[in-house]
């Protein structure tokens, strides 16, 4: 079959090499792709080939699926799921992947999503969400300065700022809301009660009926070791995470994936695709801090280095409604992911930089690096973006695969490199 993956980073790489392995796909387009993304090919030998057309450019992505009719089209990115590709396609007659525009709603508004969890009963941060900076900055008071401030929209990841002080709210808060820093992400905001606990990232594969939940992960957000620094868009993640039991495990899907799924019903959101809830196991229990409406990035590096279940068919069961007939099959190895970033991201960083050293890593027995951030310029593979190289490795435990990942890191050079060295390392505490 003939497939159309959207999207360009890490995740999307992640996403057509596990595509590609599928013996059912024999052509696989990426829009755009990127420098790693061009080299895998399918399992009949036929390179993968990456398009000129960004991942927001619905018209033109419309345009060749109609020409070139893909039998299955899978979306990675949030923007264009939040921009309505999927009923786009739809309206076309084109097979897609992914929530429509009014499920895609669960990411694209943050309040949308607050509220939603407010009227179902999902445990979350006690929270409001606001219009205006005064009425926001009297809510943060009440908190005493320890929140989160969240832009309403879409903002790559960043759009949350966590507070520790009344000081530090109310500049946040002008940061969005006054200073547009966001653009009209900030229209709105979300103020949360900021809490203690440890984060775990969930991804539950749902067809509107039925939701399979995949195994835990955890992400680390923030730019530096320590969880210190900006946040980002993420610097590494592991699978399996050990702080939810199997027992946990259902518990949470009783008191956050049955009445989330309930609500969509009795709202007759459609949502078939992925949702990703970010959750913090607190003192009180499991509270949901957002929802996410694909896969994680870089969650889906580790995910799909686990999985062993054809993609394809997980998501053409997704379409079909038939999730509930489908079992969902994992390696037992652990999986690390550890993100090499270009100099001052999340901030300002320079490009095209030279790298070297992928094909030394990828030597190594368990690894496998996504490109993230990189382009071909005249045949010699350079830095493009923030987040590089998502260099993942697999191992019988979670500390042989951090190690291989770390010793796959060491191997690859371009100027300015950066990474956080603690990936996993709460895991893996006495």
């Amino acid at each position: 079959m003939k497939v159309l993956l959207i999207g360009g980073g890490g995740r999307e790489h992640a996403l057509a090499w596990k595509l590609v392995q599928s013996a059912r796909v024999d052509k696989l387009w990426v829009a755009p792709g990127n420098g790693g993304i061009a080299g895998e090919t399918t399992v009949n030998g036929e390179p993968v080939e990456c398009l000129p057309i960004g991942a927001d450019d619905l018209p033109e992505l419309a345009k060749f699926a109609r020409e070139h009719q893909p039998e299955l089209t899978v979306v990675g990115p949030d923007n264009p799921l939040a921009m309505g590709i999927v009923d786009l396609f739809k309206e076309h007659g084109l097979r897609i992947w992914g929530p429509n525009k009014e499920a895609a709603q669960f990411e694209a508004s943050k309040v949308f999503a607050q509220d939603f969890m407010a009227r179902h009963g999902i445990p979350t941060a006690k929270a409001g969400t606001f219009d205006f900076a005064t009425a926001a900055k009297a809510f943060a008071m009440e908190l005493n300065g320890r929140c989160v401030v969240k832009a309403d929209g879409l903002a790559l990841g960043k759009g949350v700022l966590i507070c520790k002080s009344v000081e530090e709210s109310e500049a946040a808060i002008d940061s969005v809301m006054i200073d547009r820093e966001f653009g009209d992400a900030g229209n709105q905001v979300v103020i949360q009660e900021f809490l203690e606990g440890v984060e775990v990232s969930l991804h539950v594969l749902c067809d509107g009926r039925t939701a399979i939940l995949f195994p835990t992960s955890q992400d680390h957000k923030r730019a530096l070791d320590g969880d210190k620094g900006l946040n980002t868009g993420g610097m590494g993640t592991y699978s399996p995470a050990p702080f939810l039991s199997e027992e946990e495990l259902q518990a949470v899907t009783r008191t956050v994936v049955d009445p989330w799924l309930t609500g969509c019903r009795a709202e007759g959101i459609d949502f078939c695709g992925m949702l990703y809830p970010g959750l913090m196991l607190t003192a009180d229990g499991p509270r949901v801090l957002e929802f996410n409406a694909r896969w994680g990035d870089p969650e889906t590096q580790v995910y799909l280095m686990r999985l062993e279940t054809d993609l394809v068919d997980l998501f053409e069961a997704c379409i079909d409604r038939r999730l509930a007939e489908m079992d969902v099959h994992w390696k037992p190895e652990a999986a690390v992911c550890v993100v090499m970033a270009s100099g001052g991201y999340p901030g300002s960083y320079e490009k095209s930089l030279p790298i070297s050293g992928i094909e030394e890593a990828e030597a190594m027995e368990g690894v496998k690096v996504f490109h993230a951030g990189t382009e071909m310029d005249d045949d010699k593979l350079v830095t493009s973006g923030g987040r590089v190289l998502g260099v993942t490795a697999l191992g019988e435990t979670l500390l042989a695969a951090r190690n291989t990942a770390y010793a796959a890191v060491e191997k690859i050079k371009f100027e300015g490199s950066h990474v956080r060295g603690d990936i996993a390392a709460k895991a893996l505490e006495d």
